[in-house]
């Protein structure tokens, strides 16, 4: 009888201490596995300078331009206390004639580090020519993580 009391007290107290050791691992797990949501805004849309739009890459070739560089910049705002870096970010573009740039997909590029607070933003996409500006930018946001994921 005594030989179950001891092993009903030890089974107990290593019970006690993986619930205490799971609650506490539940309160200090690292910042970077939280998704940091960046805000953007200020947004516009232009047609990139030669120098950036040097070397775009059309299915025509070099002598047949099919697509057009346009810069997207604006303001980003993240509310973290680190840096996030590989933002990626997300929205909706439409031409002039509310036809979508970029169809069946919200994934645009990303964004290689956000610094906390305010800062500035810019991404390099290619729009069919067919499409005509000025573009319309919409539900624009960024998200990523204090830490590369590997």
């Amino acid at each position: 009888m005594r030989l179950n009391i001891t092993l009903l007290w030890r089974s107990l107290l290593s019970s006690m201490l993986a619930l205490f050791l799971l609650c506490v691992s539940g309160f200090t797990s690292p910042d970077a596995q939280a998704v940091t949501q960046i805000k953007l805004t200020d947004l516009s849309a232009d047609l990139c300078p030669d120098k950036v739009g040097e070397g775009t890459v059309t299915s025509g070739g070099p002598t047949l331009r099919l697509a057009n560089c346009f810069l997207i910049t604006g303001t980003t705002k993240n509310p973290s206390n680190s840096p996030v870096v590989d933002a990626d970010v997300f929205g909706r573009i439409y031409d002039t004639n509310n036809n979508p740039v970029m169809e069946n997909r919200t994934r645009l590029g990303s964004i290689n580090e956000v610094d906390p607070g305010v800062g500035t933003f810019e991404l390099r996409i290619s729009v069919p020519e067919g499409l005509k500006p000025p573009l319309q930018l919409e539900q624009f946001k960024a998200s990523g993580f204090a830490a590369k994921v590997r």
